[in-house]
């Protein structure tokens, strides 16, 4: 790999340079996910996997059925463990990081190659490479979904569709002409979200009229004022400056192709929209989105030019020192696309950098295709595989995880971001999580890094220490005002973004959720301050996000599964008894939602369908947070917690790993999910570690628990 060194602050570590993302699936970024040269076909009517495609998971309230016979308990464990100690270990870069794939769904490669043909640039190779991708994923009624085994998406269906046309396919051709047939009956483009109609627009396919407007003027807001950049979450900021300058110029390039196959009717491909009541929340801001067509046409032009030159000057301050913005690709590409409408060449440093910085989002398969990544994901996996690896027994002072402490400790960022708009004066320190984001460092991400950094002895303790105390200097200066913390901003909580016409797709604020408090309150714990009041305050906030039912909300993993296994272990950590109600609550709600192969699985549906909550199809990662949760709540020797060891040890492949379809990461709720490919690794091996040898800590933070990882070296 080649190793390109960030001069900037913070002393940034290494990454891989230009065109390293290319790989085969030995490569360390991970094992490659399903990627069929051909059409899988989808279940037909009555035979779609419903919510336990394992087997039907036990109703709540009632105990867990019995699953299949187990293996060995302990002793296979054991041999699992090894196993999956030795293939991580093989996983990791000579830098001292893991990364494993992001995959998300095709909208990413269709909007790569919308974006090189906008610019000019779109080469033969790369649209071949990333059409054989779009092809393989897409589904046997035509349709492409947005996670895997979801329900077909009108949106990726039209920008998958419009990506293969740009490839050349036929529109007669069968897949093509079921695809088109399908978008048709769905109300067409007309039904798409936002984002897919501008990026119509930009060629002429949609009218930019048929459009919320999106004016250029926002930058000019005050952070106190309402819809305000900064009341929008980082991700979505980072987007909608640069799509204000696209908004104002309303750029046009040459169709190389009419799209009229994809209205529902081609005579009218602009349907009028119905007007909710204007006491409406929704009401409202439809009016107000048509008062701002109306200003569109009478907005004073120096008072324009300058919004839209204020606009690219922010845009510029944030391009990271590898040419990306925000580490992430949605708002890299609409930023190339502002800068050049502003003037810049595609010869410009600038333009050249992100150009360079997007194209290592691609991941290159063995069978040619071309997969983009939405962003990627070095300081969160290996943080979390280091707490695997030694969780798992692995020596705090193994060579491994020296090298990682290392490269953690070279991508603290010391320097202020965007993040001090809310919280002025507050002393930098923390991480983000991808190789270069100093403007956004996330506070789950410090948080796991401190965890991690707790768990090595590095032969430099003194530098440990104090990029552990700056991080958790920030981070608790980083508390929102109802005592829980939100991912990137404090108090990210304003109700308006998320009712504006153009924004009909993900969320769009930052608001405080139980799965980064409980990373926080935990990491806290560990640092000695179960204790202190602001640690008090994240675990009611905790105890008062409970589900009736007993388990927590999961916002950035897949989803009551997920925030349980997080909010558990960190009660527990901060010195909860076990006996609390809490506690039993949500060991019981696990218990009663374990499928009958012995392992946990949630669909991404219980985001918008409470009935899908803990029911799905058994995953390694999803089964392993269970079992983290119910250890943490001292049912080592619970049925429950024997059976999904039991699973994590069958269904371990011979080489160590695990291997996982199923998208169990959240980028947004429902909207974006998200497969990380690494996560099927690390956190089966730090379930079966604890399984074997207790808590890493104990709940009186550092010292450790009497079966725990750091007790075991002690002695």
């Amino acid at each position: 790999m080649t190793a390109t060194t960030d001069g900037g602050a913070g002393s940034r570590g290494t990454e891989p340079g230009h065109g390293t993302a290319t790989h085969t699936a030995a490569a360390t970024t991970g094992p490659p996910g399903p990627a069929p040269a051909g059409v899988r076909e989808r279940p037909g009517p009555g035979t779609h996997p419903g919510p336990t495609p394992t087997g039907s998971a036990t109703p709540t309230g009632s105990a867990p059925t019995t699953g299949p016979p187990k293996p060995g308990g302990a002793e296979d464990a054991r041999e699992a463990v090894a196993r999956a100690v030795h293939h991580l270990l093989g996983r990791q870069d000579p830098a001292g990081w893991w990364k494993g794939d992001l995959e998300t769904n095709v909208t990413m490669d269709a909007e790569d190659l919308l974006l090189r043909q906008f610019l000019g640039i779109r080469d033969e190779a790369t649209t071949r490479a990333a059409a054989l991708f779009v092809r393989g994923e897409q589904e046997g009624d035509g349709t492409w979904a947005t996670f895997h085994g979801g329900p077909s998406d009108l949106s990726a269906t039209i920008e998958a569709y419009v990506a293969l046309r740009l490839a050349g396919d036929d529109p007669d051709a069968p897949h093509m002409a079921r695809a088109s047939a399908w978008i048709r009956g769905h109300g067409g483009i007309a039904a798409a979200r936002v984002f897919t109609r501008i990026w119509l627009a930009l060629f002429g396919w949609w009218s930019w009229d048929h459009l919320p407007e999106l004016p250029p003027e926002l930058v000019f807001l005050p952070s106190w004022m309402p819809l305000n950049i900064y009341d929008f979450g980082c991700w979505a900021r980072q987007t909608i400056v640069p799509l204000t300058v696209v908004s104002a110029l309303r750029p046009v390039r040459p169709a190389p192709f009419a799209l009229d196959e994809l209205h529902a009717d081609a005579r009218a491909p602009f349907p009028p929209v119905k007007l909710a009541p204007l006491a409406s929340w929704d009401g409202l801001f439809q009016r107000m989105d048509k008062a701002l067509h109306v200003y569109r046409r009478f907005a004073p032009r120096r008072l324009r030019e300058a919004a839209m030159a204020a606009a690219g000057r922010w845009i510029l301050d944030r391009q990271e020192s590898d040419g990306c913005w925000g580490g992430i690709q949605p708002p890299a590409v609409y930023s190339v696309i502002a800068l050049h409408l502003l003037g810049h060449d595609l010869r410009h440093p600038v333009m050249r950098a992100g150009l360079e910085s997007l194209d290592r989002f691609a991941v290159w398969r063995e069978d040619g295709a071309r997969m983009i990544e939405a962003c990627q994901s070095p300081v969160w996996d290996t943080c979390l595989a280091a707490i695997a690896l030694a969780d798992a027994g692995v020596a705090p002072d193994h060579p491994a995880l020296v090298k990682a402490a290392d490269w953690m400790l070279g991508e603290e960022i010391t320097r202020t971001g965007d993040w001090a708009v809310r919280r002025p004066g507050l002393a930098p320190g923390g991480w983000a999580f991808e190789f270069h984001n100093d403007n956004y460092p996330d506070i789950d991400d410090t948080a796991e890094v401190v965890l991690a950094l707790r768990r090595i002895r590095h032969p430099e303790p003194a530098r440990v220490e104090a990029a552990i105390a700056r991080g958790v200097a920030w981070t608790l200066g980083m508390q929102s005002r109802n005592g829980a913390w939100g991912a990137f901003d404090a108090d990210n909580t304003s109700p308006y973004p998320n009712k504006l016409p153009f924004c009909d797709f993900g969320e769009v604020i930052d608001p405080p959720s139980a799965d980064v408090t409980a990373h926080v309150v935990e990491m806290l714990a560990v640092e000695g301050k179960s204790a202190e009041p602001r640690t008090r305050r994240g675990i009611a906030w905790l105890l008062a996000e409970q589900e009736p039912e007993g388990g927590w909300f999961g916002r950035w993993g897949t989803n009551y599964v997920y925030g349980t296994g997080s909010v558990v272990p960190a009660l527990t950590a901060a010195g909860m008894p076990l006996s609390h109600p809490a506690i039993r609550r949500a060991a019981g709600w696990l218990e009663s939602v374990q499928n009958e192969d012995g392992g946990w699985g949630e669909d991404q549906r219980s985001y918008h369908d409470p009935s899908w909550a803990g029911k799905g199809a058994s995953t390694p990662s999803q089964t392993a947070w269970a079992l983290m949760a119910l250890l943490s709540a001292g049912e080592r020797d619970g049925a429950a917690v024997e059976r999904g060891i039991a699973y994590l040890v069958r269904t371990q492949e011979e080489d160590g790993s695990w291997d996982e379809p199923y998208f169990t990461g959240t980028g947004f709720p429902w909207d974006f999910s998200i497969n990380y490919h690494l996560y099927r690794q690390v956190f089966p091996l730090t379930a079966l570690g604890r399984y074997l040898y207790g808590e890493p800590f104990g709940p009186d933070g550092r010292s450790g628990g009497p079966t725990g990882a750091l007790a075991r070296e002690a002695r």
